[in-house]
């Protein structure tokens, strides 16, 4: 369990279920996703909830027992939102409301939450409100009977509750207007790729809260935002950086998370847009985790929905310093640390023989950065090479501190 420091958390329960397509570890790792989820959000969590079921019951998710029971513990403890781990349908979410007479989130309604709580430019709130108003629509039978009781809180903010009988005009009315908003800044921003002219274009991808902010810090030499929680950025930023003497651009883009809300996809086409157009791209994994693998092919999905999966690739496998292994010989009382695995060890195992060129890096402590930035410049030199074949002789590479990097901000 995360530990809290801050004691004017919601306190909050969490709910999932054992299905044919979910077993009881996967469902352990998404809960504790979901933890960290809530904890970004405001939330501390009580107590986790958990049920076998063929699947998830039609009218309440779980059965009726399992909810009658969560109804009971909420009620004895003063919990006033429950948190389920996958996304309800409208129909599930009025009858829980209806039942427990608690605050109902799901996974994709938590995720909304805390995009809204971190989005920092128009653009962004925007790209959010929209997401919020097309997750809202189809559940405007339910909105919340009990909402006189429940003041502000996670779940809460944003596009707020209006009457039934003109609710379903305003909202459609809205999403009509946001999305011309955003044709109008997609055409601006399309604008500024264009004028960005043919340098070369990365974008660094990955799973969120793997340290592609604190990359970029370092690589950049600049001070995007990075903190230990999902979500940390969501706006894109974009900075030239020069290894050697070589110049390109690097995209800081929003993290990827497993279950990623369709509305989330949708809404933020133009911060994937430069994910899209990138000439290559660097996909960070945190090394340190311990469903890494898992994370690597949710980012490879859906870097094959927005058809970016063929685009070339270099793995940074990051967090190095964090990673421990576990020891299989009990008597064994070394303790497990990074300091047992060298970066010879490391190119020695599998991730080091991907079809992609890999590299084992902290970026905190910027350890292997010299290894790290000669792959970046080889690859982006290979680019560069194609698109200007006669002139790669002005480019030699050399590493040392005072590389450049000035900073061009979308």
């Amino acid at each position: 369990m995360l530990e809290k420091k801050q004691h004017n958390y919601e306190k909050a329960v969490l709910v999932g279920v054992v299905t044919q397509n979910q077993d009881e570890d996967k469902l352990q790792e998404y809960m504790d996703e979901l933890e960290f989820l809530a904890y970004t959000a405001g939330a501390t969590i009580d107590r986790r909830f958990t049920q076998k079921l063929t699947q998830p019951d039609s009218k309440t998710f779980v059965g009726s027992g399992k909810a009658q029971e969560i109804k009971e513990y909420v009620k004895e403890n003063g919990i006033g939102t429950i948190i389920f781990d996958d996304e309800l349908s409208p129909s599930q979410l009025k009858n829980l409301e209806r039942e427990i007479e608690v605050k109902i989130l799901d996974r994709t309604n938590l995720i909304l939450d805390i995009f809204a709580q971190r989005a920092q430019t128009s653009y962004a709130r925007t790209q959010v409100e929209l997401a919020q108003y097309q997750y809202l629509l189809p559940r405007l039978s339910k909105m919340w009977s009990h909402l006189d009781k429940q003041k502000g809180g996670i779940g809460m903010r944003g596009p707020g509750e209006t009457e039934i009988e003109t609710d379903r005009r305003i909202i459609r009315d809205r999403i009509s207007l946001l999305k011309d908003k955003l044709k109008v800044i997609d055409k601006q921003m399309a604008t500024q790729r264009n004028n960005r002219g043919k340098v070369v274009r990365t974008a660094l991808v990955g799973y969120t809260n793997v340290g592609k902010s604190t990359l970029m810090n370092a690589i950049s030499k600049s001070d995007v935002f990075a903190e230990d929680k999902l979500f940390a950025t969501l706006d894109t930023t974009v900075r030239k950086v020069v290894i050697g003497n070589l110049p390109f651009l690097l995209t800081d883009t929003v993290g990827f998370i497993r279950k990623l809300p369709t509305q989330l996809v949708e809404s933020f086409k133009s911060t994937l847009d430069e994910v899209r157009e990138a000439d290559l791209l660097i996909h960070v994994v945190d090394i340190s985790h311990e469903s890494f693998e898992d994370h690597i092919e949710s980012v490879n999905h859906i870097l094959m929905e927005i058809n970016a999966h063929q685009k070339p690739m270099i793995m940074v496998f990051n967090k190095i310093d964090d990673f421990s292994y576990e020891k299989k010989d009990e008597d064994d009382l070394t303790p497990g640390s990074n300091k047992n695995v060298s970066l010879d060890e490391w190119k020695k195992t599998w991730m080091a023989k991907s079809k992609h060129p890999a590299v084992f890096i902290s970026a905190l402590k910027k350890e292997n950065f010299p290894e790290m930035k000669r792959l970046i410049y080889d690859e982006v030199m290979k680019i560069h090479i194609s698109r200007f074949p006669y002139n790669d002789f002005l480019f030699e590479y050399f590493d040392n501190e005072e590389d450049e990097a000035s900073e061009t901000e979308d």
